[in-house]
């Protein structure tokens, strides 16, 4: 069917008045008319059976042209209303051959007719209703019955009175009321059954046609003892095609609008739960009109008045638990919403909000007694790289699981993200962050790991004046001056390390600019064989001359670099610098250049994904060959493994020598010797500076000497300052030496003319 002209996309057009309908419409107006005629004067009653069989016969054809959108309880409402119309048949057949006379029906017409209402009933049952707990059933089973006993109670005032006259006896007359009865019911049922389930996959008019044929059907076969003196007449003249309109009209509505796509509409249920309310209001009207008339059938009114009030109070009842429990649910979930507010999801801990606000509650009640403490985990972005984020977040939240069972009462615990947590502590600070630091030191299980965690802790005693915001940065303050001088640390905080924090915040800037202004530079520091003295290679040392301030030594500005990630450009700048001008000497010096140059790499620098790469590109822009690079990493830098080492064996796979710097300062695991590929241990000064004396250094120096020997390393010793250092080396077996002794940093051009030292001379003879 085409749309009308204007229609909205989505919209249903009214209704037109098709071939079908209009024949439906027709056999209405000819029975209604038909049946005033004979409510004044005699006609034959043959005719009025005719409106019925056209009209049965058109709804049922729409009706089945609907099943075929694939719903399948219109088929059942065609099947069903023509064995209603064979019944009315069958009626007619009783009353011309004398059978049965007027409203009375055989046992077979009885038959057809409750077939026909079964199967009807049936496919009202398939209409899908939307879903209900049991309290929601509990009101529905309530409004089913107050309608019927509404229904009834009508239906005895205006027609069960008149019944006994009409009613003769016999089993005509039984099978005639239960016809009558299950005709009603079932209408009634209908009606309820559409108006209270929902509409489902039905159009919402189309739902409200159906409901209307069953209002139709509810109130036409209890009548019938009114036309008792009339036996020429039957309701079912005007009752079967008002019904068969109904039906017509709502398959008709489902069939335009399976066609133009309408969206179903949600259920109108605000205005259907009016219903148990308009009937308690009908049935005390119709109470009051017969007290008035002081009719007798009073008392099954009053019965039925008190029923009705009754299933309505019941009623009522059942839903001021329902929005009790509502309430309750409702309470329940403001008060999680409240939380999930002011708590962090994955650890429960507060956030950031709440713990201002208990820190400033804090300070306002005792401000002498409370501490803020920042507590930052060392080196988690490696534990995420290396074993993902489901492994992580487990680590938080078992750390902050630990952190909450040492608190005393009054503290708090707050997660500020990533890996930061902040704690207000009320009485002895001291004590439990020292037993937090204490057990945060305990292996701790995530994701079927043992992992060990050390996290840089920051405290800051509350002084008067003091505001939350205050004591969290000045807490963080502590937290990064700890984190600066090696991590795992406990550092309370101290007024200077403000003037520290502004001159490293101005001096990353100025490292920025330096970075893009050719301030930088590198400087190289020869190393020697021994016991000649001869250059092998050198180690690229980075200088900064700042414009104003002047010469700015690495101890000062390195950290700086550390703190705000400059490290990385910064390193990337020295590997390319470094490679260029190796390569410039090989250029210039030939066979005299330096065998080898070493570049310092940082941790930060090998936790960088493809680290390795950019390695790689390096070497290929400048075409130094990857034998001639040394990569210089401290042992701290991949003891934990993870990224860093398989960057570190991606590096050694190119080709470029590894060198471990510092070893002995730091955890001093052997077993880090079989892991890590390296090719040169470099002994740090500490040990060196005291290896003349005979002590525990020199023994330690001694052990390195022949645990290189032993696994084919190189070793260099750094530091060496005098004659008697370099001659106790020697002795000990060290070919290799870096220090003031042999030479200090020098620029690129002072390399050409390098010479062995005087004192390596006099060692040698």
């Amino acid at each position: 069917m085409e749309r009308t002209p204007g229609a909205r996309a989505g919209t249903v057009p009214s209704f037109r008045l098709t071939r079908s309908l209009g024949v439906v419409v027709g056999a209405l107006i000819i029975a209604g008319l038909w049946f005033c005629v004979g409510l004044v004067r005699q006609t034959p009653s043959l005719l009025g059976w005719i409106p019925v069989v056209i009209a049965v016969g058109t709804a049922a054809a729409v009706s089945w042209r609907a099943s075929h959108q694939g719903r399948s309880y219109w088929r059942y409402a065609s099947i069903g209303i023509v064995l209603i119309g064979v019944g009315g048949v069958s009626n007619a057949h009783d009353y011309l051959t004398g059978v049965q006379q007027g409203q009375h029906v055989s046992g077979f017409t009885a038959a057809i007719y409750v077939s026909g209402l079964a199967v009807f009933f049936m496919g009202l049952l398939r209409i899908p209703g939307a879903r209900r707990s049991g309290i929601e059933w509990a009101r529905f089973g309530l409004d089913i019955a107050t309608v019927i006993v509404t229904v009834l109670t009508f239906t005895w005032h205006l027609a069960f009175p008149r019944w006994e006259s009409w009613l003769g006896g016999g089993f005509a007359d039984s099978t005639t009321v239960i016809i009558v009865l299950s005709a009603g019911l079932i209408c009634v049922f209908a009606f309820v059954k559409v108006a209270f389930t929902g509409t489902g996959p039905i159009d919402r008019r189309a739902l409200h046609l159906l409901a209307l044929t069953g209002a139709v059907g509810a109130g036409g076969g209890a009548f019938a003892p009114l036309l008792a003196d009339r036996p020429y007449l039957n309701t079912a003249h005007v009752l079967l095609p008002a019904c068969c309109l109904c039906l017509s009209l709502a398959a008709d509505r489902q069939l335009r609008a399976t066609q133009v796509g309408h969206p179903l509409p949600r259920p109108p249920m605000q205005r259907l739960s009016l219903m148990p309310y308009a009937a308690v209001l009908a049935t005390g009207a119709l109470l009051l009109w017969t007290a008035v008339e002081d009719s007798a059938d009073l008392v099954a009114i009053a019965i039925g008045s008190v029923t009705v009030t009754l299933l309505v109070a019941t009623r009522q009842l059942v839903a001021l638990r329902d929005n009790a429990r509502l309430l309750g649910d409702l309470d329940a979930r403001q008060r999680e919403l409240v939380h999930q507010a002011g708590h962090d999801a994955l650890t429960g801990l507060a956030n950031r909000t709440v713990l201002t606000r208990e820190i400033t509650a804090a300070l306002a009640d005792d401000p002498a007694g409370v501490t803020v403490a920042l507590i930052d985990l060392d080196d988690f972005k490696a534990i995420n790289d290396d074993l993902g984020h489901a492994v992580g977040d487990e680590l938080l939240s078992a750390v902050a699981a630990t952190i909450t069972a040492q608190l005393g009462p009054g503290s708090v615990a707050a997660r500020l993200g990533g890996d930061e947590y902040a704690l207000l502590l009320c009485g002895d600070a001291a004590g439990a962050l020292a037993a937090i630091a204490s057990r945060l030191r305990r292996p701790v299980r995530a994701g079927g790991h043992e992992l060990v965690v050390e996290a840089s802790i920051g405290l800051a005693p509350a002084r008067d004046g003091d505001t939350a915001d205050e004591l969290l940065r000045r807490a963080d303050v502590a937290m990064y001056e700890a984190k600066g001088q090696g991590k795992g640390r406990l550092v309370t905080y101290a007024t200077a390390m403000d003037q520290r924090t502004a001159e490293q915040s101005r001096l990353a800037a100025d490292l920025r600019t330096a970075l893009d202004t050719d301030q930088l530079h590198l400087v190289y520091q020869p190393i020697v064989t021994m016991p000649d003295g001869e250059l092998f290679g050198v180690e690229a040392l980075i200088r900064w001359r700042h414009p104003e301030r002047g010469p700015i030594g690495p101890a000062v500005f390195i950290p700086a670099a550390e703190r705000t990630g400059l490290i990385v450009p910064l390193g990337a700048w020295i590997l390319e610098e470094a490679c260029r001008q190796a390569v410039r000497w090989r250029e210039e010096l030939g066979a005299a250049a330096p065998r080898t140059v070493t570049v310092n790499v940082s941790a930060r620098q090998l936790r960088e994904a493809g680290f390795a790469d950019e390695v790689a590109a390096v070497l290929c822009r400048t075409g130094l060959p990857p034998d001639v690079l040394t990569v210089e990493v401290t042992e701290t830098a991949v003891f934990d493994g993870g990224t860093a080492l398989s960057e570190l064996r991606a590096i050694a796979a190119l080709g470029v020598k590894i060198a471990l710097d510092d070893f002995g300062t730091g955890h001093s695991s052997l077993g880090l010797l079989r892991t890590c590929p390296a090719d040169i241990l470099k002994v740090d000064k500490s040990f060196v500076d005291d290896v003349t004396d005979g002590g525990p250094q020199a023994v330690v120096v001694a052990a390195l000497i022949g645990i290189c020997e032993g696994l084919g390393l190189r070793a260099v010793a750094e530091g060496v300052e005098t004659a008697e250092q370099a001659a106790e080396l020697q002795r000990l077996g060290y070919r290799y030496a870096q220090g003031f002794y042999y030479g200090r940093p020098m620029p690129p051009a002072a390399v050409a003319g390098f010479q062995p030292a005087a004192a390596g001379r006099r060692i040698a003879a």
